[in-house]
């Protein structure tokens, strides 16, 4: 399968990189096909050489089936030579447990959500009462 992504290049801590066609098994900076255009994330975002590419083999390569990584195909859909991708939903690990969600709610909630806990341990009550 075919990928278009970007191979870093530059020095340590100073990032630049190349779009290029590349077989999906090859590394990351090792062996491509063609080079597309450059990446260079220190430029500031409305600089015109911040991102560069060939319009032309750009379209080329998508109409033979190449598939773009997702920054790359953010790249294209602000060029708009591809339509924008769908944004995944974000993932839950950061925000908290089930337990602590419930303390953050009652705490909140003031007395609403501490009144209810008690209501199961009444029912509990009356079952023992109704069993002597």
């Amino acid at each position: 399968m075919l990928a278009i992504r970007m191979s870093r290049h530059g020095t340590k801590k100073r990032p630049f990189f190349h779009i290029v066609v590349a077989d999906s098994r090859s590394p990351r900076d090792g062996r491509f096909i063609e080079k597309l255009g450059t990446y260079n994330p220190l430029l500031p975002r409305e600089h015109d050489k911040r991102i560069t590419f060939d319009k032309e083999r750009v379209a080329h390569w998508l109409k033979v089936g190449a598939q773009p990584s997702d920054r790359v195909a953010k790249f294209f859909a602000q060029a708009e030579l591809m339509k924008p991708r769908e944004r995944r939903e974000q993932t839950k690990k950061s925000q908290p447990k089930a337990k602590a969600q419930e303390r953050m709610k009652a705490a909140a909630g003031g007395g609403e959500a501490a009144a209810p806990a008690p209501a199961p341990a009444a029912e509990g009550e009356a079952k023992e009462a109704a069993a002597s």
